[in-house]
Parts: C-alpha cells; structure tokens; sequence
C-alpha cells in the first residue's frame, strides 16, 4: 500500500487495462463508497476525501475511486468514440464485479454522475447511496461550452508552479473560497510527469467527444435516468458559483426526488473540491444515514 490506498487492474470486456484506487478494507455492515470522477479527472481528485472516510475513527469504510479509460492509469482507448458515458459505466460495473462490491455508496462529480445515473439502470441493486457532486439531469450548454473552450486552449505548464497560476487564472474568479494549498492539491492531480515534463493526465482526444455536441441547441434533459435514482438517499451538491448545474435543476431535483438532500457550497464553482470545508463530515453523516435507511451492506 501507498500513500494511503492500494493499486487495482482489471480488465475491460474489450481488453483495456483499467485502474482503481482503493482505501481502506471491507466493512460488514459498512458501505463501501465508490468515486467517480469529472470528464478529464481522474482517481486523483478524491485523494484527501478517501483518506478522511477510510481513516475515520467511528465509520471508517473502504473507499474505491476509478480511472476510467483514456485517463490517469488505465490505458487509453484507440477508437475515441469509446470515451462515452455507457461504456464508461460498463467498465465501473465490471470492476465492481471483480472487486466483489455488490451494494455501494456512489459519488460521482459531473460526469461521473452521469455514470453514476447510467448505473442505476444497469445494476439498480447495486447502488445504496449517491451523492451527485454537481452534475444534474439538465446541464447548461454554457458551462458545457466553457469547458470545451477551456480543454481546446489549454495551456501547457512547464512546472505545477506555473500550472496552479494558470488554473486560478481561468477559474480563479468560481472559486474564491480555495486556499493556496487547495489549487496545488487539485493542480497536482490533473497531471502526470512524462519524459521530465508536465503532461495533462488523460487522452487528449477526449475533447473530440465535446466537439461533437451541437450547443447552439438545447441540451438533452435526463429526467428519466435522474428518476431511476429515486429509490436511494440522495445528496446532492452544487457550487454556488457552477456555470454547469443551475439553482433552478436542483430546486426541480429537489421536488421530483423524495430523499434528495442539496447543498450548496459558497465560493467554488464547477465542480467544488469535495475535502474542503465541512463537506468531509455533511457526506460522511450522509452516508451514515443512508446506511440507517437502507440497512447498510458491504
């Protein structure tokens, strides 16, 4: 083990090698809590929460955080049209599978909630809990676009120096509520060294799939994949600031969902940083509830 978690490889149903964190060991009775990150992130990003959940001293659980295909450690995909959410879920479902994780708690932040709602569909027993980091069944096209513009031009750093420096220049603004250490801890997990320099740590072909979506149109609402979530407690997060998921989704997720608790979290925008502040402790207390509503199971 290292740095807290130890590696896993497994394999897709079509060959990929693919790669998952895990922290911490099996509970009986405990739900493990299965992370799932944003469109370019990967495994990185829940780093500080799994810590925190898997060191807790009265409910420590075991804490599984993905790298799907074409990001962090598993290896890239050759036909980039793959990079898609239900392949991706397949790939999360297959590893459950050999894991041997039958019931889980799921965080999924902006794509990864996308998965996650895809998995409820695929294996709807599997999923116990779900906190959606924000990411809802309407995503606004100007957030979207943000992020393509964003990934199309993207600087590259020649050290994480430089990095942090240009990541609070462009989002600087959403997320004012991060501290120094914050933007170096989120920086850090977006790149990998290669051949002694900074390269982004996923496929770069990835901005391919955005490029194909029209947004001078209206996106597609997922109603119907947000209600197959209505069976299990339901948190649901969204940066104050979040140019992705607007105040007026969540109200809406809010009525059409009988478990939904929201939050909003002041200062971050798309996507807040999920160990900063004190949504360590609101989401370890949720999952702990979740656990009472629906008799926990590992």
């Amino acid at each position: 083990m290292q740095d807290g978690f130890s590696d896993f490889f497994y394999t897709s149903s079509d060959g990929l090698r693919l790669y998952a964190r895990v922290y911490g060991k099996s509970r009986d009775g405990r739900l493990p809590v299965v992370c799932l990150p944003g469109l370019t992130r990967n495994a990185g990003d829940f780093h500080a929460l799994a810590l925190l959940l898997a060191g807790d001293e009265k409910t420590p659980r075991q804490v599984i955080a993905f790298d799907y295909r074409g990001r962090g450690r598993s290896a890239y995909d050759r036909d980039w049209r793959n990079y898609n959410v239900a392949t991706e879920a397949a790939d999360i479902s297959a590893g459950l599978t050999v894991l041997g994780v039958e019931h889980a708690a799921f965080v999924g932040t902006s794509r990864g909630g996308l998965i996650t709602m895809a998995l409820a569909a695929m294996r709807p027993a599997a999923l116990k809990a779900v906190v959606l980091n924000d990411i809802g069944p309407v995503i606004e096209g100007a957030g979207l676009a943000h992020i393509r513009s964003y990934l199309e031009n993207a600087p590259k750093p020649q050290s994480i120096e430089e990095a942090v420096r240009l990541q609070k220049a462009a989002h600087g603004q959403a997320f004012s509520a991060l501290s120094k250490a914050d933007w170096e801890r989120q920086t850090r997990a977006l790149y990998r060294i290669e051949d002694g320099r900074l390269a982004a740590d996923f496929d770069p072909r990835l901005v391919k799939t955005l490029r194909k979506i029209d947004l001078s149109l209206p996106l597609p609402a997922n109603w119907p994949q947000f209600e197959g979530l209505g069976g299990v407690p339901l948190l649901a997060i969204r940066g104050a600031n979040s140019a992705l998921l607007s105040a007026e989704t969540l109200a809406e997720m809010a009525q059409r969902h009988p478990r939904l608790e929201a939050l909003t979290v002041e200062g971050q925008g798309h996507a807040p940083l999920l160990e900063t502040g004190d949504l360590p402790r609101r989401i370890g207390a949720f999952l702990t509830r979740a656990e009472k509503a629906t008799g926990g199971s590992g």
